[in-house]
C-alpha cells in the first residue's frame, strides 16, 4: 500500500539502487555487528541509573507490591530505538541529523524527532524503555531484567527484502535468550509481548510491482502469517499477555499526501489498512474469543483523526505535512548533497506537526495517540488471563 519510487522507501530503510547488490549486502550484514558509541554510553548511564530494581514482573519480597511486568517487543521503524546498525547516512539516516532533535537532542536510531511508539507503551506500562537488542551488552542486568527490545526498521511479518530480521526471526531470538523453562516463576508470568506492524510487508510488494492494489490483494498471507505468529507467542514462547498494533491509515502518510499538495489522504490505501484491519480483528476472535490474552492497540483511529483533521480545527497545525520534507519527492529526511548541503527543510516546531518525516509521527504525534490508549493498556494488564 505503498507508491512506488526511484527508491526503496520501506518504513524505517532505504537502500539506493546505485549500490551494487552484493555491496549492499555486505553493509547490511554490517549493520548488527555496529552499535553507535553515543548510543552505548548513554545506555550504560540508563543502566547503572535504574540498576536498584529487580523488574520481570515477580513480586519484590514479602509485602512488597509486585513489580510491573517485562515487556518483549517484536516490529519495525516505529517501535525501533536503536536495532538498525548505523550504515550511513542514506542507507540509515536515523541515526544522522536532524533525527532525535526533540530527545534526546541527538540521534538515537529512532525514526522520529523523539520519542516513538515503544517509549510510550512502556510509559504507560509503568516500565522503563526496554533496552534495544542491538545495545544489550551496554545494559546492566536490572535493565534487561525488565524486557527487550527486538523491533528493527524496515522488518515485517515476512522477508520484506530489505535484509531486516522479520517478526518470527525476532521471536527466535527471543526464545535463543530465554528458552521458556526459564522464563517461569513469578505465577508463571513471561511478561508482555508488543507486536507493532506499520505495513512494511505491504510497502515491498507494492514497491515490487509498482501497485497499491497488488498490495492490498496480498492482506490475506500477512494476516495469516501474523495469526501464526500471535499464535507462538501464547502456546509456544508463553507470552499471558500479548499487546498487537493495528494498521494506521497509510494513505494520509506524508508519503501518499504529497501527491495531493498535503490536502487530502489516498482512499485506496486507506481502504487496504481498513481491510488488513478487519482480518485481524477475526483473527483475534478466533483466537482468543475472550479477550484475556490478545489487547487489539487501536492505532488507526488516533491517527485518522489526527491527520484527516483540518489543520484549523485539529490539534495539529501541519496534520498532513512532515516537519522534516524533503526537497524531492524521492529524497528523505536528512538527505544531503555530495557537498554536505541540506536537501530538505526542517519546519520551526515539530510539536505543530503530527509526521516528522514521510512516514513516521513526531514525538507529539505519538504522545497524542498514547493519550488515547494509555488507560486502555493499564485496564488490559490488570485484568484476568484465566
Amino acid at each position: 500500500m505503498k507508491k512506488n519510487t526511484n527508491h526503496c522507501r520501506c518504513v524505517g530503510l532505504r537502500l539506493s539502487p546505485a549500490l551494487p547488490t552484493m555491496l549492499r549486502l555486505l553493509l547490511i550484514c554490517l549493520a548488527v555487528l555496529t552499535t553507535p558509541p553515543a548510543a552505548a554510553e548513554a545506555l550504560r548511564k540508563h543502566g547503572d541509573d535504574d540498576d536498584s530494581s529487580s523488574g520481570g514482573g515477580c513480586d519484590a519480597g514479602a509485602g512488597k507490591a509486585p513489580s510491573p511486568p517485562a515487556m518483549w517487543v517484536f516490529g519495525d521503524s516505529y517501535a525501533d530505538t536503536g536495532n538498525l546498525g548505523n550504515l550511513g547516512r542514506e542507507l540509515t539516516h536515523a541515526w544522522y541529523d536532524p533525527y532525535g532533535l526533540t530527545f534526546p537532542g541527538r540521534p538515537t536510531g529512532r525514526f522520529s524527532d523523539g520519542r516513538v511508539l515503544t517509549d510510550f507503551i512502556a510509559s504507560a506500562m509503568g516500565v522503563p524503555t526496554p533496552v534495544a537488542y542491538k545495545l544489550r551488552r551496554g545494559a546492566s542486568r536490572a535493565l534487561m531484567a525488565r524486557g527487550m527490545n527486538f523491533a528493527v526498521g524496515g522488518a515485517g511479518l515476512l522477508d520484506t527484502g530489505y535484509f531486516q530480521r522479520n517478526i518470527s526471526a525476532q521471536i527466535d531470538l527471543f526464545q535463543a535468550q530465554h528458552p521458556r523453562s526459564s522464563t517461569r516463576g513469578c505465577d508463571d508470568d513471561a511478561g508482555v509481548a508488543v507486536v507493532v506492524i506499520s505495513g512494511n510487508d505491504y510497502s515491498a510488494i507494492a514497491e515490487k510491482d509498482n501497485s497499491t492494489s497488488a498490495a492490498i490483494a496480498y492482506i490475506p498471507t500477512v494476516v495469516r502469517e501474523l495469526r501464526e505468529q500471535l499464535r507462538r507467542l501464547r502456546d509456544e514462547v508463553g507470552m499471558r499477555k500479548v499487546v498487537i498494533t493495528n494498521l494506521h491509515p497509510m494513505g494520509c502518510t506524508p508519503l501518499f499526501t504529497r501527491a495531493l499538495d498535503y490536502a487530502a489522504c489516498d482512499p485506496l490505501a486507506n481502504a487496504g489498512a481498513a481491510q488488513h484491519n478487519a482480518a485481524l480483528q477475526s483473527v483475534l476472535a478466533a483466537l482468543d474469543p475472550a479477550n484475556r490474552t490478545f489487547f487489539l492497540l487501536d492505532l488507526n483511529t488516533p491517527f485518522a483523526a489526527f491527520a484527516e483533521a483540518a489543520p484549523a480545527a485539529g490539534r495539529f497545525e501541519e496534520p498532513r505535512r512532515p516537519c522534516c520534507e524533503s526537497f524531492s519527492a524521492d529524497g528523505y529526511c536528512g538527505q544531503q548533497d555530495d557537498g554536505g548541503k541540506k536537501q530538505y527543510v526542517l519546519c520551526g516546531d515539530p510539536s505543530k506537526h503530527f509526521y516528522w518525516d514521510d512516514a513516521h509521527p513526531t514525538q507529539a504525534g505519538w504522545d497524542a495517540v498514547a493519550e488515547t490508549f494509555r488507560p486502555k493498556i493499564r485496564e488490559f494488564l490488570l485484568s484476568p488471563d484465566e
